[in-house]
């Protein structure tokens, strides 16, 4: 009666022990915040240029043309493919995880037993009959197959399958990410080569005038009507402007070999209309509402897709603290003659066995995992809402940035009309003695750099649409 007591007693207090480390611990977790403001300050309309596609965006068919050609030989996006290719194979290795192992076993040996072991004094001393013989020494001969499985009960191995399938779509959000990137920083770098282009041209032009000008300056110093002081400037100012273009003809070649890199090729000249850059006109874009940045863009839906990820590694930690069961089994023939291999039922063996296992002293490890997973999933909660404030604020402040770059590039092109017709009259004034020629070349200098923040707004004008269109989500779809 005592001893049933003792053994009812210890089955409950293993019963305890055994829930209580199937128990995991409560760890704070956090809820990813969604909500967006309803609309932008700059914008009111649902039409979103995220949604039109890069080819009929950019109007610019070398442009089209360079783009084509950097999706097909960036280098970087050629890696990041690779990276989508390895987690589509983390898919299919987890999936092989919770499906059973199934394998083949065959073997051949031979064994000869000390006479002075527990088993060589047995059969030494068991009964011998006539023609049944053991073999000295004891061929042994295998063929069979045999399978492992464990029960995936909490979902621990299809839990961990789910989360590779979430990181296998956020690697494919980065290359969308990563495209988008790259139309958008081709685009800035071809407008900005087009506008050094025509900045090139404003100081070559700049350069005659100013030479004219020294020529008519030393006319005059020969007729005695200005001094060598004079000549000296205007002389000094030719040579400032002729030094600046080498400056520019540096960036362009940098430009030209930007864009190369990007696309993938050696460095090689970019053709395109330099002469084009004044009749284009910036394409207008529409915004949209920001709710929809979070179906457009690339980078948030990847912060998306790592989250769920995140939350399913927090699943699959928790598991762990629960008892986990397994199934093996195996099926074959055995023998000690090769005669005898295939004899049945004499040589078939089988075996089928499950077991039971649940940590119950020292889970240090595991609760660490599980913290650390619950940390990351925090700090993706945490990521994921920063992508989505990022995302608005670039919107937001490229919208203003079109708007005030437009007001800037109408002020700027009525100072550069003022100032084109002043150097008119400073050397009409200059050749009838009613200016000094410091008048003039100051006229001049005003005129050539009014003429280059203008070139530089216009730019500036296609940048921002460029980063618009980035900022949105566009290109990648």
């Amino acid at each position: 009666m005592r001893k049933q007591i003792f053994l009812t007693c210890l089955n409950a207090v293993g019963l305890a022990l055994f829930l209580a480390a199937c128990r995991a611990p409560v760890l704070v977790q956090r809820t990813a915040n969604r909500t967006v403001p309803e609309r932008f300050a700059a914008a009111s309309d649902t039409l979103n240029s995220a949604r039109v596609r890069w080819r009929d965006f950019f109007a610019d068919s070398t442009l089209n043309a360079l783009i084509a050609e950097a999706l097909q030989r960036n280098q970087e996006l050629a890696i990041t493919l690779q990276e989508i290719e390895l987690a589509r194979n983390e898919i299919q290795a987890r999936k092989g995880e919770y499906l059973p192992f199934v394998g083949l076993r065959g073997g051949a040996g031979v064994e000869k037993l000390g006479r002075y072991t527990l088993l060589g004094a047995t059969e030494s001393n068991s009964e011998i009959r006539p023609g049944k013989e053991i073999p000295e020494p004891l061929p042994n001969y295998l063929v069979g197959a045999f399978a492992t499985w464990e029960v995936d009960i909490w979902h621990r191995l299809r839990n961990a399958r789910k989360a590779a399938v979430s990181r296998y779509l956020a690697s494919v959000e980065g290359r969308n990410f990563l495209v988008t990137n790259l139309i958008a920083e081709i685009a800035t770098s071809y407008y900005e080569l087009l506008a050094l282009d025509n900045q090139l041209d404003i100081l070559q032009k700049n350069i005659e005038i100013q030479s004219n000008a020294l020529r008519i300056v030393r006319l005059q110093k020969e007729a005695t009507r200005v001094t060598e002081l004079a000549v000296r400037r205007f002389e000094a100012q030719v040579l400032n402007t002729q030094s600046r273009q080498y400056a520019i003809r540096q960036r362009i070649i940098e430009t030209e070999n930007r864009i190369n890199f990007l696309v993938g090729r050696f460095p090689q000249p970019i053709a395109r209309d330099a002469r084009a850059f004044d009749s284009l006109v910036p394409q207008l874009v529409h915004a949209g509402i920001p709710s929809q940045l979070l179906a457009n863009r690339p980078d948030i839906r990847r912060a998306d897709q790592e989250l769920a990820a995140a939350r399913l590694d927090v699943e699959v930690a928790r598991a762990r603290f629960f008892p986990s069961l397994g199934i093996s089994a195996g099926i074959g023939y055995q023998a000690f003659n090769p005669a005898y291999l295939l004899k049945t039922p004499q040589s078939l063996l089988f075996s089928l066995a499950g077991d039971v296992a649940a940590p119950l002293i020292n889970r240090n490890a595991i609760k660490a995992a599980y913290a650390s997973a619950s940390a990351r999933q925090i700090q993706a909660v945490y990521n994921y809402e920063r992508t989505i404030l990022n995302g608005y604020v670039e919107v937001a402040n490229q919208l203003t940035n079109i708007s005030n770059l437009e007001k800037s590039f109408a002020l700027k092109s009525k100072e550069v009309e003022a100032l084109t017709a002043s150097v008119g009259i400073s050397n009409t004034l200059f050749n009838s003695a009613r200016a000094d020629y410091m008048e003039v070349l100051l006229t001049q200098r005003e005129a050539l750099e009014s003429r280059f923040d203008l070139v530089e707004l216009k730019m500036q004008q296609f940048n921002a649409v460029v980063g618009v269109y980035r900022a949105l989500g566009g290109g990648w779809n």
